[in-house]
């Protein structure tokens, strides 16, 4: 069955939809009770985040766009040291779309959700004219504990930065998958709750923690060294990327240190504490390949020593990058 103008009607079409693939996966408490909005549980200060995905194509090796809009609200949340409670998802779906790709991605969305921690509480769908095409919005609020104060300012000379794995992953999926390039690239697209909490249950001051999502970590570099008024020199040779995804950038003349990823972030922690925090993240399923890439320096701007010795200042990513990658 195919996704029609009637299924946006409001009336019978609709009320299907919703309980044939909505309902059937999101059940939960709060949803069931089919009110006009959602009444929620939440103490002290509470971090709250939304973001539209239009990634293309829909469905990716190692995800899909229900995976995809879970892990990254919930990981946004994460960066600023909540814990992610409850989750809004807006659905535009364009006329055509398969009823059975809706009900796979629908299916994913709610598992990764109660992978994460967090319950879906309120959603909507509209149905446009189109091409089978679809697209959701995720709102998410999560709970911040007393004593977290997680922030982009907090950066000071003598910090060092921690990266939690490969780099690239995800951008060269996506585009290994639109220029029909076949190889075992695989989409990092994961939530990262694991780390956070292992960073917090090893007593680890936590300065910063920045998702490396669109713009890639030269730009999230660069950010926070604007943020904190630093300077930020990241090792070359520490940066860690996949022999494949290395591959595969060095052949399409790609940087991967603008390459998009859905599933990894760096935290910025003391010195002292440097070793700490990265046993405790190499701990986590996914932090595995964590290493320490830089470190905060009394200046300004953002820096790379590279392999042969030179240090050069790097910026944020200029231009369209690739589109519709999240």
């Amino acid at each position: 069955m195919k996704i029609t103008m009637a299924h946006g009607s409001g009336g019978k079409s609709s009320a299907e939809l919703m309980g044939d693939i909505f309902g059937k996966h999101f059940r939960n408490q709060v949803l069931d009770k089919m009110e006009d909005a959602a009444v929620l549980s939440v103490g002290g200060k509470i971090a709250c985040s939304t973001d539209s995905f239009v990634v293309s194509p829909l469905v990716f090796k190692g995800g899909d766009i229900g995976k995809l809009c879970v892990c990254g609200t919930v990981n946004d949340l994460l960066m600023m040291g909540s814990v992610p409670k409850y989750l809004t998802c807006g659905f535009i779906l364009e006329e055509g779309l398969d009823v059975e790709v809706l009900d796979q991605i629908v299916e994913s969305m709610a598992r990764q959700a109660r992978a994460a921690g967090v319950i879906i509480v309120a959603g909507d769908t509209k149905v446009v004219e189109g091409n089978g095409g679809m697209y959701i919005n995720t709102t998410g609020i999560g709970e911040i504990p007393e004593g977290r104060y997680v922030s982009s300012s907090n950066c000071e000379e003598g910090d060092l930065i921690i990266c939690s794995g490969n780099l690239g992953d995800h951008h060269a999926c996506i585009l290994s998958h639109r220029m029909e390039i076949e190889n075992s690239i695989s989409s990092d697209c994961a939530p990262l709750n694991d780390i956070v909490e292992a960073l917090y249950e090893a007593g680890i001051n936590v300065k910063t923690m920045r998702d490396v999502t669109r713009g890639g970590l030269g730009t999230v570099i660069n950010e926070i060294a604007e943020s904190s008024s630093v300077k930020i020199e990241l090792e070359e040779e520490s940066i860690p990327v996949n022999p494949e995804v290395k591959g595969f950038a060095d052949i399409l003349g790609l940087d991967p240190l603008y390459m998009g990823n859905e599933g990894k972030m760096i935290a910025v922690v003391p010195c002292a504490q440097a070793e700490a925090a990265l046993s405790a993240v190499r701990a986590t399923e996914h932090g595995v390949d964590a290493r320490i890439i830089g470190k905060v320096k009394a200046g300004e701007g953002a820096y790379i020593k590279t392999h042969l010795g030179a240090t050069r200042r790097f910026d944020v990513l200029y231009g369209e990058g690739l589109p519709r990658i999240c």
